[in-house]
C-alpha cells in the first residue's frame, strides 16, 4: 500500500473533532514573534563572532538535532547517525566541488556540486534507516551507532577520496549575484532561513496525514500494520526526509568552517548531537535549537569560566555532562518541560489565589 493511499486512509477515517487544526500554534504567542524579531535584526546588534560562532552555529547544530527529534519524537526511533549524514554531505560538496585540494575535489560549481551533496547523502541516511527499522529499541540506536563509528574510521583511514586524518580544506563557497556568501551577515541569513524552512517543514509534517500516521506507527505498530499500513515505508520516509534535513545543514557546516575533517563526524560528536536534542526538548521542533544554544555557549565560554575558579579548562564537558544529567533528572523532556511545568505551576497558583479572593 502506497503512502499516499496510507495519508488517504487516515484523513477518511479522522472526524472533523478529532482533526487537529492546521494552525501553527506559535502564531499568536508574542515570545515567538519576539524571538523571531530578534533573530531578524541580529546582525544589527551582535558582534561578528557572536553572529558566527554563537548564532549561526547553533542554528547549524540545531538543524541536525531537529532530524533527530523529528525521527525519536515523531516516530520513536533515536538515530545516532544524524551527524553522519550532515558529515557525509559536507565530504561530497567537498569532494565534488572546489577546494584546496584539487587531487580530490572534481571543480564542480557550487550549484552543482550542492544538489549532488544533498542527494547522495540522503540516499546514504535513507539506506542506513532502511537497515534500522528492522530492529526496535536499544538496537536501532546501536545500529545508526555503528554507522557513525564506521564512516569516521572510514574517512579517517581513507586518503584517495577523504584524504585521511587531514580532511578536506579550503572548501570554496558561493559567489552570485555580486555577493559573497560566505561574509558574515548573508552566512547568517541563509543560515536563518534554511533552519527556519526546515523548522516549519517538521511542525507541517508533525500535523499533516504521514506525520500522523507516523505517530501512530510510533505508538502502537502492530495496530497500524492491522489497520492497512506499511509500517517500515512510513519509518524509510521519515528516515529519508530527517536525512534531507540533515544533510542541509552538512552543507551550511562546511560553508562555515571551509573545510571538513574526521573529527567532524566522530563518535563523540554524534552523541553531542543527541545530548543536544534532549537537553532541549525531544517533542518539540523548537526544542533542538534550545539545546543547540545551550551547548554552544557551554562549549565557548565554559573553559574560561573554568579557568578563572583556577580548575582545568580542558574538563569543560564536564559542565556539559552535569548540565545534561541535571535537566533529563528534573524534566524528561528537557528545558521545555522545565518550562511548561513553571508555567502549569504559576497557574495553579494564580488560580488558588483568584479562587481566594472570591471566597473571601
Amino acid at each position: 500500500m502506497s503512502l499516499a493511499h496510507d495519508a488517504h486512509v487516515t484523513v477518511g477515517r479522522t472526524t472533523k473533532a478529532q482533526r487537529p487544526a492546521r494552525t501553527w500554534p506559535e502564531i499568536n504567542n508574542p515570545a515567538a514573534w519576539a524571538v523571531a524579531a530578534i533573530l531578524l535584526i541580529m546582525p544589527l546588534i551582535a558582534s561578528s563572532f557572536f553572529l558566527i560562532e554563537i548564532f549561526a552555529t547553533t542554528l547549524i547544530l540545531g538543524t541536525v538535532a531537529l532530524s533527530l527529534m523529528f525521527l525519536a519524537g515523531y516516530g520513536g526511533m533515536v538515530s545516532l547517525m544524524q551527524l553522519t549524514i550532515a558529515g557525509f554531505s559536507a565530504y561530497m560538496v567537498a569532494v565534488f566541488g572546489v577546494s584546496g585540494n584539487p587531487n580530490i575535489s572534481l571543480g564542480w560549481p557550487w550549484w552543482l556540486a550542492v544538489p549532488m551533496a544533498l542527494a547522495l547523502a540522503t540516499a546514504f541516511g535513507t539506506l542506513g534507516g532502511a537497515l534500522a527499522v528492522r530492529t526496535e529499541g536499544i538496537y536501532t540506536i546501536m545500529i545508526t551507532l555503528a554507522i557513525g563509528a564506521a564512516f569516521y574510521y572510514f574517512t579517517n583511514q581513507n586518503w584517495a577520496i577523504f584524504n585521511g586524518h587531514t580532511g578536506i580544506n579550503t572548501v570554496a563557497t558561493p559567489h552570485f549575484w555580486g555577493v559573497n556568501w560566505r561574509a558574515d551577515i548573508p552566512f547568517y541569513y541563509i543560515v536563518l532561513a534554511v533552519a527556519a524552512l526546515c523548522y516549519f517543514a517538521v511542525e507541517y509534517l508533525s500535523r499533516a496525514p504521514f506525520g500522523l500516521a507516523l505517530q501512530g506507527v510510533r505508538d502502537n505498530p502492530r495496530r497500524m500494520a492491522a489497520l492497512g499500513f506499511n509500517v517500515n515505508a512510513h519509518r524509510v520516509a521519515a528516515y529519508a526526509f530527517a536525512s534531507f534535513v540533515a544533510a542541509l545543514a552538512g552543507v551550511l557546516q562546511v560553508w562555515n568552517y571551509r573545510q571538513i575533517s574526521p573529527g567532524s563526524v566522530s563518535v563523540g560528536a554524534c552523541i553531542d548531537v543527541l545530548i543536544i536534542a534532549v537537553v532541549g526538548g525531544i517533542t518539540r521542533p523548537i526544542g533542538p535549537f534550545i539545546g543547540a544554544l545551550i551547548f554552544v555557549l557551554l562549549r565557548t565560554f565554559a573553559l574560561d569560566f573554568l579557568v578563572r575558579l583556577g580548575l582545568d579548562g580542558n574538563r569543560f564537558r564536564l559542565l556539559i555532562g552535569l548540565g545534561f544529567l541535571a535537566i533529563v533528572f528534573w524534566s524528561s523532556d528537557g528545558v521545555i518541560g522545565l518550562w511548561q511545568r513553571w508555567r502549569q505551576h504559576q497557574r495553579r497558583e494564580a488560580s488558588r489565589s483568584g479562587g481566594g479572593r472570591g471566597h473571601g
